[in-house]
């Protein structure tokens, strides 16, 4: 790898008449998050321009978005989807779920830092002045990245907790959503897979069955993310990635997230699972979906 070599690549597709998108997809789809960041410094310090201005300048549209998200250091990236999310046109709660029930304590961390950096606002001060109720709730709870991260299955915590749930909703007029936050936003991984095991036992059903007749709108899928990204998150990527282009109309913003911010981290595995679940591949899926130099460079991310 040379970041000298590449940024030369790249001002080459870009100068003259016309772009060649076909050499900035493949230069950029090579290499990874830290040789493109390399790349943007070489290219100010050998070309004295700014690589992020260029691409905008001879790009657009959503190809244009995807290049640029690449070209966007990972944590930024979500700074930036989670500030779109909420000061763009109308308030994308989709997004905001995604993000902040995916990510792990010391991602979310770093996006709250990164976050006060570029806006001069708290990401949770944001989230209180754009949402409400218990939605509200639930987000600043995930936001503050306070998950127990350890491994430890307390069993009678387990079976107090799956008690709790089915006292807080099924068992009673009304729910209780607070309970349901408290377990389901604070408590690790292996204790709340144990918790959902007992609490099939209890109710009779699954836990996401309990949310979806307990719950409604976006406090629903707020919950409903956070169990099924404890329980396999390249599954709700798969999930994220299908509903994002299924039927008519793509949901692009969707789209282009899930693949510029998983391509390096789970994409093979949110492969399989697209497979398993939809019984097509995602490669056919966004080859159907899409066209252009954005499915070009969507499919590279995608890979097979």
């Amino acid at each position: 790898f040379s970041a000298e070599q590449e940024a030369q690549a790249l001002r080459k597709a870009m100068k003259g008449l016309g772009t060649d998108e076909d050499a900035i997809i493949e230069t950029l789809t090579k290499l990874n998050a830290a040789q493109r960041q390399q790349v943007l410094i070489t290219y100010k310090g050998t070309i004295g321009r700014d690589l992020i201005d260029d691409l905008k300048s001879e790009l657009s549209g959503n190809f244009e978005r995807v290049i640029v998200g690449l070209m966007t250091p990972t944590i930024l990236y979500d700074v930036h989807e989670l500030r779109r999310a909420l000061k763009g046109a109308g308030t994308d709660e989709g997004c905001l779920i995604e993000i902040l029930a995916s990510r792990t304590n010391a991602e979310i961390r770093h996006i709250n830092e990164n976050y006060r950096i570029q806006y001069g606002s708290s990401l949770e001060n944001d989230i209180v002045s754009d949402t409400s109720s218990m939605f509200r709730r639930v987000l600043v709870s995930l936001a503050t990245g306070n998950r127990d991260e350890g491994t430890f299955v307390d069993e009678a915590l387990a079976q107090q907790d799956a008690q709790c749930l089915y006292g807080a909703g099924e068992k009673k007029w009304g729910t209780d959503e607070v309970q349901f936050m408290s377990i389901l936003c604070t408590r690790n991984r292996c204790h709340l897979l144990r918790v959902f095991d007992v609490y099939r036992g209890i109710a009779n059903k699954d836990i996401t069955e309990s949310i979806k007749s307990e719950m409604s709108g976006d406090l629903e899928d707020a919950l409903l993310a956070v169990v099924k990204c404890m329980r396999n998150k390249p599954a709700y990527f798969a999930e994220r990635l299908y509903k994002s282009m299924k039927g008519l109309g793509t949901d692009d913003s969707t789209l282009i997230r899930v693949m510029v911010s998983r391509s390096e981290v789970d994409m093979v595995y949110i492969r399989k699972e697209f497979l398993s679940m939809y019984g097509k591949s995602l490669h056919s899926f966004i080859k159907g979906d899409c066209s252009g130099d954005y499915r070009k460079v969507l499919l590279r991310l995608c890979g097979g």
